[in-house]
């Protein structure tokens, strides 16, 4: 299983809308991010004068489901944040709320590493698809050595663990990573088994698993080509992956996933499949059963207490 990480959070200021650091134990990393409003406390401090990735990021006017993000490189964060707050008429991005930057604790991230690494993740950013980049594509900024080429991989999936912790999910992947060969834990996520929706009379037939937190639609799955039912705010989410690619023409009023989705919960992913607000607690059942959703997701629960009530450790 995936061993667990250790982070340390500090409000800057003692309030939890201000600054905020952020560092992973044994990572050299360290992140720094706050409002707009507080962008005249932020340059002041000594990470904005060293050489660092950052990210700008707000709503998208015209989609309220993913935000607008910016990821840029400096050797002097602080001057380029202060460009980038002028007027757009002046060079500035009037988009951005909220800023996040990322240094090195020993100030070992040179230009060119900073250049590779803004190049690897905006390529990131666009292969999850969580977000619309303001950058377009990415440079190719492949002359670091080898050594240095996986040092800054390494850099890059520490990033990824460390920004939604922070509430920054536009790195994070939406495809389902594989299946450990290790034995897992009863109540485990990654244990979980594949779930299956039908609908006959449309000819939808969904598979699903969770995975990590999160319900992912599988790929294959067939789902309803329109939605159908009342106005919704999955509505608009159906019409994205729709836009997007991600659910194509199957014919016969069907689309098909072309790859594995992660949605936010189950009732989400049932929502995509049957063109209308559904309870995927109740409609995703475990294949060859009746057992939905809920009632195995309860099952689990009650295996996991009476593990517990049984442990040499419990309430010791």
């Amino acid at each position: 299983m995936t061993q667990g990480r250790s982070i340390r959070l500090f409000l800057v200021d003692g309030t939890p809308n201000g600054l905020l650091t952020a560092e992973i134990m044994n990572w050299t990393g360290h992140v720094l991010t706050g409002p707009r409003s507080k962008l005249s406390e932020l340059v002041q401090r000594p990470e904005c004068g060293r050489t660092g990735i950052y990210f700008l990021v707000g709503p998208d006017p015209d989609n309220s489901l993913r935000p607008l993000v910016y990821i840029g490189e400096s050797d002097d964060v602080a001057t380029r944040l202060k460009q980038h707050n002028r007027p757009e008429d002046k060079g500035g991005k009037d988009f951005w709320e909220r800023v996040c930057l990322i240094t090195s604790k020993d100030q070992n991230l040179t230009k060119a590493h900073v250049k590779y690494l803004e190049s690897l993740l905006i390529k990131n950013a666009g292969d999850v698809g969580r977000a619309k980049l303001i950058n377009g594509t990415s440079h190719d900024y492949g002359n670091l050595p080898e050594s240095d080429r996986a040092d800054m991989a390494f850099f890059v999936e520490q990033i990824r663990i460390v920004l939604p912790v922070l509430g920054f999910d536009f790195l994070r992947d939406s495809t389902r990573p594989p299946k450990s060969d290790e034995p897992q834990k009863p109540g485990s996520l990654e244990s979980s088994p594949q779930f299956f929706m039908k609908v006959p009379r449309h000819g939808i037939s969904a598979q699903g698993q969770e995975v990590d937190g999160e319900f992912f639609v599988l790929k294959g799955s067939l789902a309803r080509r329109e939605w159908a039912g009342p106005a919704h705010n999955y509505q608009k989410l159906h019409q994205q992956l729709c836009d997007e690619g991600l659910l194509v023409e199957a014919g016969n009023g069907l689309r098909r996933f072309i790859k594995d989705y992660a949605f936010s919960s189950p009732s989400a992913a049932a929502a995509m499949v049957v063109g209308r607000a559904a309870n995927g607690r109740n409609d995703w059942k475990i294949d060859g059963t009746k057992t939905t959703y809920g009632e195995w997701q309860d099952q689990q629960v009650s295996a996991a207490a009476e593990s517990n009530e049984f442990s040499p450790d419990y309430n010791s």
